[in-house]
């Protein structure tokens, strides 16, 4: 089996919600259903069928935050230095636009580009690793070619 980096932050995350699903949706679409067949006929119950739908759903998300959690491989990197990997703090600045931009490289799992969480598998990540600060790097993305230059580095 393929084990995924996370970083601790990630992987806390998805505890969090793994024990937030077992310990209190669970319980409360359990109690959704029981409510739901005390109501009759459950061929044409709605809140039942609704409640059982959000029951699939839960339990699927509980078997895939499980299989995510024992394939991880939890990285720190705190204690990591040198050229960009996974857990680095990259500053780039687009060469053509000038504009800054400071990107932590996580996992899949955890990524989310808003809060400046970058998928390690996305072409800008994929691009970076391997660099050092003052390197230049070519990216193709969806909108087309865009060079960057690597400002900073950060372990954190």
């Amino acid at each position: 089996m393929e084990k995924i980096p996370m970083t601790r932050r990630g992987f806390d995350a998805l505890d969090a919600e793994l024990r937030n699903l077992k310990s209190v949706e669970r319980p409360a679409v359990i109690r959704a259903i029981a409510e739901a067949r005390e109501h009759g006929d459950l061929s044409e119950n709605a809140e039942y069928h609704a409640a059982r739908e959000k029951q699939s759903f839960i339990e699927g998300r509980i078997k895939e935050l499980e299989g995510l959690m024992g394939r991880a491989e939890v990285i720190d990197p705190t204690k990591m230095s040198g050229s960009i990997k996974f857990g680095a703090t990259v500053t780039i600045v687009d060469e053509d636009t000038d504009e800054e931009k400071t990107y932590q490289i996580v996992g899949e799992s955890e990524a989310d580009i808003e809060n400046g969480l970058l998928n390690i598998k996305s072409p800008l990540a994929r691009a970076l690793i391997g660099k050092d600060e003052g390197d230049s790097v070519e990216v193709r993305t969806p909108g087309g070619e865009r060079s960057y230059e690597v400002i900073s580095i950060v372990w954190r």
